[in-house]
């Protein structure tokens, strides 16, 4: 796979296009990727002993590799 943890990454197709990123985390046998800030998604939660009110919880979630380009660090000047 082209992209590794820590590379900084523009989103190239879908809802998200055109956003910038930091890749979080690389699923090498689904060849998807989870880019910080791209691709938002809303769970619900029950309430438990660590989150005593329960509520909505927002976090990133994963995106087809072929959707996103490395940005190198020239194009990032």
């Amino acid at each position: 796979m082209f992209v590794k943890i820590g590379d900084k990454v523009k989103v190239i197709a879908g809802k998200d296009k055109g956003k910038e990123g930091t890749v979080l985390s690389v699923n090498v046998k689904k060849n998807r990727v989870v880019v910080k800030g791209v691709n938002k998604i809303k769970k619900h939660q029950k309430p438990s002993q660590t989150n005593a009110n329960g509520g909505v919880v927002e976090s990133e979630g994963s995106i087809h590799a072929s959707n996103v380009k490395v940005i190198s660090k020239k194009e990032d000047k």
